[in-house]
C-alpha cells in the first residue's frame, strides 16, 4: 500500500515499511555513506543488514526468489536511512534519480530485475511513484556473502 502524498516523505515510508526508519548500517570500510555534491547525494551500495547483522546471504535462484526481494528492500531501507542521516529528513530529497541493484545470482539464475523491483517499491512507496532509472544486474559475489546490494543517487533541495 502507498500511503498518500499528504503525508511526510518519512510518514509514508514507515508506513509502507510498518515500523520506524531504522538507523544507518555503520561503513563496511574507508568511504562514506553517502557525499552529496551540489543538488545529488550519491548513496554508498548498501547492504540487507540490520541491527548490525547480515539479514540475508547466499546464492540467489528461482528457489529464492522472495528471500533476495526481501533482501532488495532491506537495502533499499538502508539507503533511505543512510539519506535520513546525512541531511537530517527525507523530505530534502527531491527524488530518487537513479539506482543500482546487484543480485549475487547463481549462474542459471536471470529475474535480476525482479528482484531488484522490491526495492524500487521500498522508493515509490516513499516519494509517490517509481521516477528512477534503474540498472538490476546479476553478479558473481558481493561483500560477505549477502544476496543484494543497492546504491542510488538521489537530488536534493
Amino acid at each position: 500500500m502507498i500511503a498518500p502524498l499528504t503525508l511526510t516523505v518519512e510518514q509514508r515510508l514507515e508506513a509502507f515499511i510498518m515500523g520506524n526508519i531504522p538507523e544507518p548500517p555503520t561503513p563496511a570500510g574507508m568511504y562514506r555513506p553517502v557525499t552529496v555534491a551540489g543538488k545529488l547525494a550519491f548513496v554508498s551500495g548498501q547492504i540487507p543488514v540490520s541491527g548490525g547483522k547480515i539479514m540475508y546471504a547466499g546464492k540467489v535462484s528461482d528457489a529464492n526468489i522472495t528471500d533476495a526481494r526481501e533482501s532488495a528492500r532491506l537495502c533499499a531501507i538502508n539507503v533511505l536511512a543512510q539519506l535520513k542521516a546525512e541531511l537530517g529528513s527525507l523530505d530534502r530529497v527531491a527524488k530518487i534519480a537513479r539506482i543500482t541493484g546487484f543480485v549475487n545470482s547463481d549462474p542459471s539464475f536471470t529475474a535480476q530485475p525482479k528482484v531488484i523491483d522490491a526495492a524500487s517499491d521500498v522508493f515509490a512507496a516513499a516519494f509517490g511513484k517509481a521516477t528512477h532509472a534503474r540498472v538490476a544486474v546479476g553478479v558473481a559475489s558481493l561483500p560477505l556473502g549477502v544476496m543484494t546490494e543497492v546504491d542510488a543517487i538521489a537530488e536534493v533541495t
